[in-house]
């Protein structure tokens, strides 16, 4: 625990089994035509005698292809107190990213981060959870938007990033949550626009409990309807084709309609190995109203080339909030 207020970090350092932690870095080009999601990380296995592995994971959003690429765990380092994290060739940081990948080759440099703002009573977007030592798994919003500079060679052809928005997240811990809903753009009319939402089953204690977390950066501010400040989610309906959410908490309600387009299939760790399935798109559409309790509008728009990723218990997950 002794980087908890530095969550765009390693928190992996002393760890030999029992972990995995994974960057999410989202670009997308000034046309929306080129979007990838590049996922440098590690995993630990149960067994001290592994397998363990680093890897680079590309998501092909305009396609809907992925690639997982492993990497032995020695080539896998990262610094504690910052974003700085390298795989192979490969390098990720504030300062942007650098590729030598199959296929896929360049630089692109970062503008300043933007991230979920950290305290000592709410370091991230974990908020005071980010103290407990037990919890499944960890999540930390490294910057909710920055513009982009720079080239990649991919399969032959140019991408031209210059005038392009990015975005990062991250997990770590155990393994992901057994059933959970993820969306995210920061494609928006008006390009401050940034959000990032989650519903998941959360074990505590000897419980479980549906936890909350969304963070809306708009108008010069963020509106965080989370678990930790009280808020709750009213609907959640999941069908083939849309998410359906609606949330309240003190900035007033949030409601939220993405689509379901076919994706491709990212690798996520459980707590035995690091290939779980997980279906995920970067051309869906998701629709934001956000009212004050008064019932005055206050955004109304429409997010596209966006993330979503609807997997496991949902079920369950949605009668928890019954």
């Amino acid at each position: 625990m002794r980087n908890v207020l530095t969550p765009a970090g390693y928190h992996g350092h002393g760890k030999r089994t029992k972990y995995f932690e994974g960057w999410y870095v989202k670009l997308v080009d000034a046309r929306q035509e080129a979007r990838l999601a590049l996922i440098p990380g590690v995993f630990l296995a149960q067994d001290a005698d592994g397998p363990h592995e680093a890897f680079v994971q590309v998501l092909d959003g305009a396609t809907g292809r992925s690639w997982y690429l492993p990497y032995p765990q020695s080539e896998f380092t990262a610094r504690s107190e910052t974003f700085a994290v390298q795989v192979g060739p490969n390098r990720f940081s504030n300062g942007g990213v650098r590729l030598d990948l199959p296929d896929l080759r360049g630089q692109v440099d970062f503008g300043p981060f933007d991230p979920w703002p950290v305290s000592v009573a709410s370091p991230g977007a974990m908020g005071w959870y980010a103290w407990m030592p037990f919890m499944e798994c960890y999540h930390g919003v490294v910057s909710f938007g920055h513009t982009l500079h720079g080239q990649l060679e991919f399969e032959g052809r140019t991408l031209d990033f210059d005038g392009g928005r990015g975005y990062i997240e991250k997990d770590w811990g155990q393994a992901f949550p057994s059933g959970y809903v993820w969306m995210h753009s920061n494609s928006f009319t008006d390009p401050q626009v940034s959000l990032i939402a989650s519903v998941a089953i959360i074990p505590w204690l000897r419980g479980e409990f549906q936890g909350l977390l969304l963070g809306l950066r708009a108008n010069g501010g963020l509106y965080r309807f989370t678990s930790y400040t009280g808020a709750k989610v009213r609907e959640l309906r999941i069908d083939d084709t849309h998410v359906h959410l609606v949330v309240t908490g003190r900035p007033g309600t949030l409601e939220l309609r993405a689509t379901r387009p076919d994706g491709a299939f990212l690798h996520a760790p459980v707590r035995t190995e690091m290939h779980k399935r997980v279906e995920e798109t970067l051309q869906a559409q998701i629709s934001v109203r956000l009212t004050d309790r008064s019932g005055r509008v206050i955004l109304e728009d429409t997010g596209t080339s966006a993330g979503v990723e609807v997997h496991g218990e949902t079920d369950r997950l949605i009668q928890m909030g019954t």
